[in-house]
């Protein structure tokens, strides 16, 4: 699809499977910490397209300032149109739509409902990244999306879903992100991580900017407080290291295997409630967390086979 390139490693990160996992690794818990900090700060911003689009300019800011003090900026000038036009796709794609979609889902769908779906990202993945991308799932990899999708099933029960027009726009967004993916896991073989995540944010935030014009809802921007932008940047902060992290992984590491290691963000953020709160989860939701756990080090221990090996996209 593109012609190869040779990149510059960021942070001098070794291009092996196995520095990717531990990538992978390092986004899941930079996500479980970050889902549980944003499930404050959403109630400081009423508009949650005005909170997203805010916290997401702060981040784009900040990575193309990353970018341009990198190793990764004489790259950037070499870059054709196919490829500037694979970052509006994953901009539009991934970094606008989605969200917009989601959101909106989540003020009509049922909470179950919401958490099922968006939950279910890794196993739309692995359907795409076989055909697409070329990558193999062997037994013990598809036993452990079993594992990892009963894990999820214990955690939130489907016997409380319901379907609407809600969940309809939050399995469609849940689709976009596994898209977004797979272009991206293509377009890494010949831009730079830290590119992608500038450009998935930065052509994102446009599309996001457009909307809340568009939808006389920019004027929101205004209201938000001191303690709101508080929030916003505590936030951003978090959102950074996630997609720093996440595409340098993807960059190293089959999808299927980062998106299934991503899961891991789960118990990690029930952990953390368990310590605020000094309450146990229930039963079941501990026996989830175990089998996620062991479903997430399946998929790493069968890509870390291929230690020391450079990755390929």
């Amino acid at each position: 699809m593109f012609d190869r390139l040779t990149l510059p490693r960021p942070l001098a990160v070794p291009a092996t499977v196995t520095a990717g996992v531990l990538l992978a690794l390092a986004t899941a818990v930079i996500s479980g910490v970050s889902v549980y900090v944003n499930s404050f700060a959403v109630k400081h911003v009423a508009d949650p397209a005005v909170f997203t689009t805010l916290k997401n300019a702060v981040v784009a800011v900040l990575l193309v300032g990353l970018v341009a003090g990198s190793r990764e900026r004489p790259a950037v000038r070499t870059l054709d149109r196919r490829r500037w036009a694979g970052l509006v796709a994953v901009g539009f794609v991934g970094g606008s739509i989605p969200f917009l979609l989601f959101f909106t889902g989540l003020a009509q769908a049922s909470a179950p409902s919401a958490a099922f779906i968006h939950k279910t990202l890794f196993v739309w993945v692995a359907l795409l990244a076989v055909p697409l991308l070329g990558e193999r799932l062997g037994a013990l990899q598809v036993a452990a999306v079993g594992l990892l999708f009963a894990g999820q099933v214990l955690i939130q029960p489907p016997t409380g879903i319901t379907w609407g027009t809600g969940e309809t726009l939050i399995a469609i967004a849940t689709l976009l992100w596994s898209v977004e993916i797979i272009v991206a896991r293509r377009l890494l073989a010949t831009v730079g991580s830290t590119t992608l995540a500038a450009g998935r944010m930065g052509f994102g935030l446009v599309f996001l900017v457009l909307y809340l014009v568009l939808a006389g809802r920019l004027d929101g921007v205004l209201t938000v407080t001191a303690t709101g932008w508080a929030w916003i940047l505590a936030t951003a902060v978090f959102l950074l290291g996630y997609v720093v992290t996440w595409y340098a992984a993807l960059q190293r590491a089959p999808a299927t295997v980062v998106t299934s290691v991503l899961v891991l963000g789960a118990p990690i953020t029930g952990a953390i409630q368990s310590l605020a709160t000094g309450k146990l989860p229930a039963p079941a939701v501990l026996a989830a967390y175990v089998l996620i756990v062991v479903g997430a080090v399946v998929f790493a221990m069968a890509a870390t086979r291929l230690r020391g090996r450079p990755s390929t996209a």
